[in-house]
């Protein structure tokens, strides 16, 4: 690929070259690659087809999933997220032990790989709540919850400079992968000041339909906001917020 020199920057295709911005500046590269026809129908794009099928299953599940939990994920997410977390469901299509290449799937795979995932790279549940909560999901009632006991914020939790405040929060979902479906709960605590007083016990319970048989995933995040003139706003829009899968039962 090449560079965009002058004032006049251009997108689209002109002949074989084809203009366009990216994070790196205006490019262009030559038109090129094999004809579409040809990996659809070719025995040898076999493993292109089912690298590409497979890919596919990967992507449509990430998005359910962050479908699942969009209200938080408005609040606390990176801007490579839904390529992060794509190529995390692809490990767990390619952990599908049962189905032969092609034909794995995220129902038949390791969605507990997905465990410990971290929406927000800029903010890290694991570098910012420093207390140590316990997390569970009762399949059999349908609840999942967060336990954290009673602490000191300023000590326990590590926040972005300007932060006055700062809530906890949590989201459960059970997903249908294969419907594209999903069922969500969320719960949260109250606004607290980010400071040397002790907080209550915080206990965050969110409830899908008991004895579902789809995958369980439970998240918990912290989000800061900025007091001024009594006015709690989401500090620097949220750029910091952390919000991780912290259990899944599959």
């Amino acid at each position: 690929m090449a560079k965009q020199k002058g004032i006049i920057k251009l997108k689209g295709t002109i002949g074989d070259i084809t203009f366009y911005k990216s994070k790196d500046g205006y490019l262009a590269r030559e038109k090129g690659g094999v004809e579409a026809s040809r990996i659809a129908n070719d025995p040898a794009f076999q493993r292109t087809r089912e690298n590409g099928e497979e890919f596919g299953r990967a992507g449509n599940a990430g998005k359910v999933l962050r479908n699942s939990m969009r209200g938080l994920l408005q609040h606390a997410s990176d801007r490579l997220m839904v390529s992060r977390l794509t190529a995390k469901f692809i490990e767990v299509v390619k952990a599908d032990a049962t189905n032969p290449r092609g034909q794995r799937n995220v129902i038949d795979g390791e969605a507990m790989l997905l465990e410990g995932f971290e929406f927000n790279i800029n903010g890290k549940l694991g570098n910012t709540l420093h207390v140590p909560f316990t997390a569970s999901i009762d399949r059999a009632t349908g609840t999942l919850k967060v336990d954290l006991p009673s602490f000191v914020p300023i000590n326990m939790i590590a926040a972005p400079g300007g932060t006055t405040h700062f809530k906890v929060v949590s989201a459960a979902a059970a997903v249908d992968f294969e419907g594209g479906s999903f069922e969500a709960d969320s719960n949260e605590s109250g606004v607290m000041a980010w400071d040397e007083a002790p907080t209550a016990v915080i206990n965050l319970a969110n409830a899908v339909t008991a004895a579902s048989t789809h995958p369980l995933f439970l998240s918990l995040g912290v989000e800061f906001y900025q007091d001024v003139n009594g006015t709690k706003y989401p500090l620097k829009n949220g750029a910091y917020n952390a919000l991780a899968l912290v259990k899944v039962d599959a």
